[in-house]
């Protein structure tokens, strides 16, 4: 077991999946000697040449098309889109081809990429660097969507979507690149795609939560804790394939669900939680499935995003609404008034 940031477990994901098969190559905007924004490929050019880490133009579109073609004639391209927003231009890219190949050619032509996209807030970051567009992704059919909260899952996760045989969106939380945790770099303790953690035990109710927001889950949990509440929290891990079986379970046993996301509300990844719990947990349910998210705005400037971002508060205040057999609950007075 290793301590490393989730910025060093991506690198060295990188770098184990470089050395490990010559058909990996990774290029994107400022990926080669600079080594990323984030520093995410800090050290590969220099280690492998740049033939197989290299810089690429300002055009996203390019980029992805330019993975397309790599994969179908038998490279396994690793392309980063920088920030979250940025992909956008490549999106017909994802969802005309990308998404579509192995379909179009009933299962003949597989397309083994994967596209990296630094994402959603908490960085302070202005308009464009800031987005939480999993969503778009997870409605496309044909991409596997990929979202880690520890070091150990970013390490493992990245190099299960390398070796995949289809397309892979990961999406990595900006803000937890810096957050240190061990990981088992020499023998695994992640599972693979479509398996979520509990992360936390709890008997009272279940908070289902997926990259940046499984943080914030825990430290409500905490804090729920100090209030007499038992949280259990459901990690996804990956979006798409989504494991329905550890979330049921887990609703079924506590009666109750909370599902937080940062990306803002209307036809998000929650509200296709929130349906499946709801349609497989229905009479398990003490409450209705409720959701913590983001609001329904643009992105706002770095001093007001703390207003946006979901937080323990407004998750104990969903927690409080779930309808419990006891006494009237006070607790939202209680910390707001602290």
């Amino acid at each position: 077991m290793t301590t490393m940031t989730m910025a060093q477990a991506l690198n060295t994901a990188l770098r184990h999946a470089l050395g490990g098969d010559e058909r990996v190559l990774v290029f994107g905007e400022d990926v080669g000697p600079l080594g990323g924004v984030f520093r995410i490929t800090d050290g590969l050019t220099a280690e492998f040449g740049e033939d197989r880490c290299f810089d690429t133009p300002l055009a996203e579109a390019g980029i992805v098309g330019l993975a397309v073609g790599m994969a179908m004639g038998g490279f396994r391209p690793v392309v980063e889109m920088q920030f979250d927003a940025f992909a956008y231009p490549a999106f017909e890219q994802i969802a005309s081809h990308v998404a579509k190949m192995r379909n179009r050619t009933r299962g003949r032509m597989p397309l083994p990429m994967v596209i990296r996209v630094p994402y959603a807030g908490g960085i302070g970051g202005v308009e464009h660097h800031c987005d939480s567009s999993e969503a778009y992704y997870a409605h496309t059919p044909g991409l596997k969507v990929v979202t880690p909260a520890t070091p150990d899952d970013a390490y493992w996760l990245l190099r299960d979507a390398v070796a995949d045989p289809d397309p892979v969106v990961f999406m990595e939380p900006k803000r937890l690149y810096w957050a240190k945790d061990t990981v088992g770099i020499t023998a695994r303790q992640a599972a693979g795609f479509g398996r979520a953690a509990v992360r936390r035990t709890g008997t009272d109710a279940t908070l289902v939560a997926y990259g940046p927001s499984v943080p914030v889950a825990l430290q409500a949990a905490e804090a729920a804790a100090q209030e007499g509440r038992d949280l259990e929290v459901v990690d996804l891990r990956t979006i798409v394939p989504f494991d329905d079986e550890t979330v049921v379970s887990s609703v079924r046993k506590t009666g109750r669900c909370v599902v937080i996301q940062e990306a803002q509300g209307f036809a998000g990844v929650g509200a296709e939680i929130a349906a499946r719990v709801q349609e497989r947990c229905f009479h398990s349910l003490a409450a209705p499935v409720l959701r913590v998210t983001g609001f329904d705005i643009p992105y706002p400037p770095p001093k007001l995003e703390h207003s946006h971002l979901p937080d323990v508060d407004r998750v104990l205040d969903a927690v409080d609404r779930l309808q419990f057999d006891d006494e009237p609950d006070v607790r939202h007075l209680n910390r707001a008034a602290s």
